[in-house]
């Protein structure tokens, strides 16, 4: 595969298998200089096992992963000089303070923390706790010390596997226009995230990845207009006509005087046959990401409750090692 400077990650074929199983099967990706990407499926999709290629942590079993033009694997030292990545906070060592974690940290990435002190400020990680323990840390306060390790020294690609995991909403928010600071600035974020608001918010283009493939690399825009959206109608009086009988909807669940259609396709033909009846409000949002993938996997196959992310399907203890 030839490098592309139109992007910042490319993989070609990028496959990896453990024993008898397939991690990741023939990955190609691009991700654009100067985006926010998001590398989406549930657990055991492939995602980390992606990132750690990635990173030069593993040996692809075949195919090709650069970042800035860098060979991962071959000449991986010199594609991570210029690349930040987020340490699980709970992988952060205990005995260390908060300093010494980033004094370190800068050490490691060879280069100046120069944006330490703003990323401080922003994330209200105060100089106190600086001094004490990293075990005496709550889970958020070694996130957003995880995220100014990553982040400190400016890289020109972030790479992030659930950088809001254990904030508290307002620091989320805070973080989100940090990631799009940098993006403003050039630099190119890759992440993965359980989290489908946060990468509706955030990310232009994501890539959706199942049982180790890929299922489509689209802009968030053009997703939710190919997919399937859901239409609130509230009538003066229920109409005794079956509503999934009008054209491009798909199902409707009617309670009361209260109608939710599904809808696929153009909504002009339901806004047609609702014209001749007396509607008291009409609801018609955009498709989210959430309901984007459940058309992808469906409930039964993600094990969604209610409250539970839909990527949030556990992964069977004997495999979850290989193939997270």
């Amino acid at each position: 595969m030839t490098a592309d400077p139109e992007f910042a990650i490319q993989t070609h074929g990028l496959s990896k298998r453990y024993g008898r199983v397939d991690a990741l099967s023939d990955l190609s990706l691009g991700v654009p200089s100067g985006t926010i990407y998001g590398f989406l499926g549930p657990n055991g999709a492939g995602k980390t096992t992606t990132i750690r290629m990635l990173l030069g942590f593993v040996r692809p079993s075949s195919g090709t992963a650069r970042v800035l033009g860098h060979d991962c694997w071959r000449d991986g030292v010199a594609a991570r000089s210029r690349l930040g990545y987020l340490v699980a906070g709970d992988a952060l060592y205990p005995d260390m303070t908060g300093a010494a974690l980033l004094d370190f940290a800068a050490a490691l990435s060879g280069q100046p923390p120069t944006a330490q002190l703003h990323l401080l400020n922003a994330l209200e990680l105060g100089g106190n706790a600086l001094d004490r323990r990293l075990g005496t840390y709550s889970k958020g306060m070694r996130q957003k010390l995880a995220l100014v390790a990553a982040m400190q020294h400016d890289p020109e690609i972030l790479i992030l596997d659930e950088p809001t995991d254990g904030l508290d909403p307002l620091i989320q928010r805070t973080f989100e226009e940090v990631v799009r600071a940098l993006r403003d600035r050039g630099r190119t974020v890759f992440m993965s995230s359980h989290d489908l608001p946060e990468v509706e918010r955030l990310c232009e283009t994501v890539a959706i990845v199942r049982d180790g493939r890929l299922l489509t690399e689209e802009s968030i825009s053009d997703l939710q207009r190919r997919h399937r959206r859901e239409a609130v109608v509230v009538f003066r009086e229920m109409p005794t006509v079956d509503l999934s009988t009008i054209a491009g909807v798909a199902t409707s669940r009617v309670d009361g005087r209260r109608a939710v259609l599904a809808i696929e396709g153009e909504i002009v033909p339901l806004l047609r046959a609702l014209a001749s009846f007396d509607i008291v409000d009409l609801l018609l949002p955009p498709p989210r990401l959430e309901d984007i993938f459940l058309g992808f996997y469906g409930p039964e196959e993600l094990g969604v409750l209610d409250g539970q992310s839909p990527l949030g399907a556990p992964v069977p203890p004997d495999l979850a090692g290989a193939i997270r």
